[in-house]
C-alpha cells in the first residue's frame, strides 16, 4: 500500500494544481454533491492562508513605498543643508526617518520569512483538498456506474419482457379476430351485437365475411375474383 502511494504521488509530482478554492470550476462541482466536513475545514484553512498572505503582500508594497518616502525625504533635507551645518530641527527629521527606515527594514524581513513559508503551507493545502475532492468526485463516479450498470440491466429485462407483452398482445388480437370471424358466419352480425352488448363487449372491427366481402366488392365495381376464374 506505501508503495502504491509513493508511485502516486510520484505522478502527480510536477503537476500544476491550480488553487481550488479561486477556481469556479471547483465550487461548480459542489453543484453536484455535497462537499465533505473535511473538504469545509480544508476550504477555509486555504481561504485563511490566501487572505494572509494577500494582507503580507500589500503590507510589503505599503512598507516598500514608505521607504522609498523616508529614503526621498532624507536626500532633499540632504540636498537642501548643502555644505552648510543642518538645524536641529532636521538633524531630528532625518535621525526619524532614518529609525523609521530600519523599523520599515526589519519588518520588510519579518514579513519576507512569512511569505517564504506561506506558498509551501498553501501548496500543501491545496494538495490535500485536492485529493480529498477527487476521493469524493470518484465514489460518486463509481456509485453513478454501479447504478448505470444496474438500471441498463433493468432496461434490457423490461426490453424483453416488453417484446413478449407485445407478442401476447398480438396473439390475443388475432384470436378475438378469429372469434368474431368464425361467429359471424355462423350467427351473423345481428345477433353478435346482441351478445357485444349482454357481455359489455367494445366491439372491434369485425371482419366481413366471404358474402359480404363479395356485395362490397361488386359495388365499389372491383372484378370478381371467380368470374375472372371462369372467364
Amino acid at each position: 500500500m506505501a508503495k502504491k502511494s509513493d508511485d502516486f504521488e510520484k505522478a502527480l509530482s510536477g503537476k500544476r494544481i491550480p488553487i481550488l478554492t479561486l477556481d469556479n470550476n471547483w465550487h461548480r462541482l459542489f453543484t453536484q454533491t455535497e462537499p465533505t466536513p473535511r473538504i469545509k475545514e480544508l476550504e477555509e484553512e486555504l481561504n485563511e492562508l490566501l487572505k494572509t498572505q494577500g494582507k503580507f503582500n500589500t503590507e510589503q508594497k505599503d512598507l516598500k513605498a514608505l521607504k522609498k518616502k523616508l529614503m526621498d525625504e532624507i536626500v532633499e533635507t540632504m540636498e537642501e543643508i548643502g555644505d552648510g551645518k543642518p538645524s536641529k530641527k532636521s538633524e531630528k527629521k532625518m535621525e526619524d526617518n532614518k529609525r523609521l527606515i530600519e523599523e520599515c527594514n526589519q519588518k520588510i524581513d519579518d514579513n519576507n520569512d512569512t511569505l517564504l513559508d506561506l506558498p509551501k503551507k498553501i501548496n500543501d493545502l491545496n494538495y490535500q483538498l485536492m485529493l480529498e475532492t477527487m476521493r469524493i468526485c470518484y465514489e460518486q463516479i463509481q456509485e453513478n456506474n454501479s447504478d448505470i450498470e444496474s438500471i441498463g440491466k433493468w432496461i434490457d429485462e423490461i426490453r424483453i419482457e416488453l417484446k413478449k407483452k407485445v407478442a401476447l398482445k398480438q396473439h390475443k388480437m388475432i384470436k378475438n379476430q378469429n372469434f368474431y370471424a368464425y361467429m359471424h358466419n355462423i350467427f351473423g352480425a345481428d345477433v353478435i351485437d346482441i351478445f357485444d352488448m349482454k357481455y359489455h363487449v367494445e366491439p372491434i372491427k369485425k371482419p366481413q365475411t366471404t358474402d359480404e366481402k363479395t356485395t362490397a366488392d361488386q359495388k365499389s365495381g372491383a372484378p370478381d375474383p371467380k368470374s375472372e376464374q371462369k372467364g
